[in-house]
């Protein structure tokens, strides 16, 4: 990784930002065979911000900057990677006052999701961005998001990971990348905004946020991610006509230690015993399985139909109203955990970082 400090003469590195640049479109330039990853972003940052209103200049917190080598295409990221992201964090917490990673959109929603559960118990701001286009870019939306995303980052009333896109700022355990064109392409769909840019004025809603609901010092997990990044953990959507011989080729093989199932409604299953006998297999096999809805709105209520009831019997925990990003990577923190199964289905069903 190669540093340069930018944009400041503050001496101390504590009363400054860490932006963690890890690749994504926001970074690419054109080239003969379409947009790729290209290199010097620590100027091309200092470049664009140059390029803001002079009146949005004195109002720029100064920060450092870090960038990937090699860069990371988001679509490609794996546990691993969230992994890495929170010991670069947790390494220079003490150093910075708040931190800014910018990251490719495509899985985005779930890094912020994963550095959540790793750094629980913030104190400081750590704000997610990333751009729907390069950011030399004729009308990118690059700029606006890098410079919303160090203005929060500079919050201290700010005391969790958050994602900083299009004048929003959402939590990072209920965001979801619901376009893949729009400039506003993410959403929250079941928690309100922490903030907003309206105008020229950032502001955030405090009582939205973790600050008033947790205590203490922070109480980061750092977890070796190793045992559940070669696909461990699955995730199963359902389908009309889906068979239980289909369903055991997933939670039968034996390196699977977890899955996330999407059912249909408010928890739906087919009205197939064979289906529901896969589960409790898997289940009382000690893998943790644990079910959201399709619908990107409301909940799951496992056994408010008939088609739905058993599930709980067969072992299945409920989601609730968690996005597939906080679940999935819920599962995958607490399995890579030393701990012992029933204290893993506890903890999923306990709200840790705001996610249901």
């Amino acid at each position: 990784m190669s540093q340069a400090p930018l944009l400041a003469d503050t001496p101390h590195s504590h009363e400054r930002l860490l932006v963690i640049y890890t690749g994504g479109t926001i970074g690419m330039q054109p080239q003969a065979n379409g947009l790729a990853p290209a290199g010097d972003f620590a100027e091309r940052l200092a470049k664009a911000l140059s390029q803001l209103p002079l009146r949005d200049q004195p109002l720029l917190p100064a920060y450092d900057i870090i960038s990937y080598s090699p860069l990371i295409d988001s679509s490609a990221a794996t546990p691993l990677t969230w992994q890495q992201l929170a010991t670069d964090i947790a390494e220079r917490f003490d150093q910075y006052r708040g931190f800014v990673v910018i990251h490719g959109t495509d899985t985005l929603s779930w890094t912020a999701a994963s550095l959540a559960y790793q750094l629980q118990g913030l104190d400081r701001p750590v704000v997610l961005t990333g751009a729907m286009a390069p950011l030399e870019a004729p009308n990118s939306d690059a700029l606006d998001n890098l410079y919303g995303a160090l203005r929060f980052a500079a919050h201290p009333a700010l005391q969790e990971v958050a994602i900083y896109f299009a004048n929003r700022l959402l939590r990072g355990t209920r965001a979801i990348k619901q376009h893949s064109e729009a400039a506003d392409a993410f959403t929250s769909p079941n928690y309100p905004y922490l903030g907003e840019r309206i105008g020229d004025d950032f502001i955030l809603f405090p009582s939205r946020g973790l600050a008033y609901q947790q205590r203490g010092a922070p109480r980061f997990e750092r977890v070796d991610y190793r045992p559940v990044a070669q696909g461990e953990v699955v995730r199963i959507t359902l389908w009309p006509g889906m068979a239980a011989w289909q369903l055991d080729a997933w939670l039968s093989h034996p390196s699977i230690k977890g899955a996330l199932l999407q059912l249909w409604g408010a928890g739906n299953l087919p009205d197939d015993p064979a289906l529901l006998a896969v589960i409790a297999k898997a289940s009382g096999e000690g893998k943790l399985i644990a079910a959201i809805s399709q619908c990107s709105q409301g909940r799951v209520h496992m056994g408010a139909y008939a088609a739905g009831d058993g599930l709980t019997d067969a072992g299945v925990l409920s989601g609730d109203d968690m996005t597939p990003e906080a679940a999935y990577t819920k599962l995958v923190h607490l399995i890579a955990q030393p701990i012992s199964l029933e204290d893993r289905r506890r903890r999923f069903l306990m709200p840790l970082v705001g996610e249901r």
